[in-house]
């Protein structure tokens, strides 16, 4: 590491995509936190979410966290398109279209040959983090022995993916966008980002009984322009368009595995699996983990416990909301016990 750079990275050289395309020197950028115990069981991944970069979720890690750092050891990999790992904003274009499966596959790599690792006693995840330890708990059943999936399914949803529409509809609708591809940053696209981005992700509730005043703002417009006019400003806008092609085509079976079985990729899963979607979350609806339940026919246990939040999405990533951070430690730590 040199500089303020906090993280290290895995460089996994020439890798061939899903597509069949070649990603010259793809790397991956992650960050550890406590030890690897000698027998390197204690090991807890955790990707992160849609434009999210480690330095975003880490919050959750600590002595009195969700995640433990002086019991386990773990390793956040930052998702392909973040900034940090590869991403059109950082590699030669045109950038490729890379999906989870290619974000796993690196992944494991980075595991098995820097760390010598064989088994995961946990894939936490939230949002796309939860697609991602989705894919890791079907794509290797034999390595993953627990699963948190937050706010997170199996693949993404139709309703999810028209949600991602109307997100790349208003960033694209900027001038900057030409030929494809930003070619500065789109002022007006980042604010109309995320004026769409706050009405789905928090819930009617959560708007109706003011619940942003519980974090100090002072009204609704204030709430808007102090956390989303410019959340997705900080992030490049070519980066983000990349991710939401990733989530919008997101499937554990849509590879040669599985060959589309969404049936026969959720039967292939042992992990004890703990399904935790928000309970208000608008695109990541709970009904589609209740379908998902039933067909986890092999895992070794399989729960469904919504998050009892007003906060929709963000339930499930709740820094400064000490309610739901109860309940998703709570939730955690019976899952660890197990």
């Amino acid at each position: 590491m040199t500089g303020l750079q906090d993280y290290e990275i895995f460089d996994a050289g020439d890798v061939t995509l899903q597509s069949g395309a070649v990603f010259p020197s793809l790397k991956l950028a992650y960050k550890t936190y406590g030890t690897l115990s000698p027998a390197r069981d204690n090991v807890i991944l955790y990707p992160t979410s849609f434009s999210a970069q480690h330095i975003d979720t880490e919050w959750l890690i600590g002595p009195d966290g969700v995640l433990d750092p002086t019991r386990y050891f773990i390793i956040i990999p930052n998702l392909l398109g973040n900034g940090l790992s590869s991403s059109p904003s950082n590699s030669a274009a045109p950038f490729p279209a890379v999906t989870y499966h290619d974000a796993i596959a690196v992944q494991h790599r980075l595991l098995t040959e820097r760390f010598g690792i064989a088994r995961l006693a946990l894939v936490y995840g939230w949002s796309m983090g939860g697609m991602q330890a989705y894919h890791w708990a079907a794509l290797h059943p034999d390595m993953v022995e627990r699963a948190a999936v937050v706010c997170g399914v199996s693949r993404c949803a139709p309703y999810n993916y028209v949600f991602l529409e109307s997100v790349k509809a208003a960033l694209t609708a900027d001038p900057a966008f030409r030929d494809g591809r930003f070619v500065e940053k789109p002022v007006a696209g980042y604010r109309a980002m995320g004026r769409v981005y706050a009405g789905w992700a928090m819930s009617h509730g959560f708007y109706r009984d003011e619940l942003w005043r519980e974090a100090g703002f002072t009204s609704l417009e204030d709430y808007l322009v102090r956390t989303w006019d410019a959340t997705f400003a900080r992030r490049d806008a070519n980066d983000l368009l990349a991710q939401i092609g990733i989530w919008q085509n997101g499937d554990i079976s849509r590879c040669k595995q599985f060959g589309g079985d969404l049936d026969r990729a959720l039967a292939a899963i042992k992990a004890h699996m703990l399904l935790m979607p928000g309970a208000t979350d608008r695109y990541f609806d709970v009904r589609d983990n209740e379908d998902e339940l039933g067909r986890l026919v092999n895992a070794k246990s399989a729960v469904l416990h919504p998050i009892p939040s007003l906060h929709g999405h963000r339930a499930g990533n709740p820094a400064g909301n000490p309610r739901d951070q109860a309940f998703i430690k709570a939730e955690v730590a019976a899952l660890l016990g197990k």
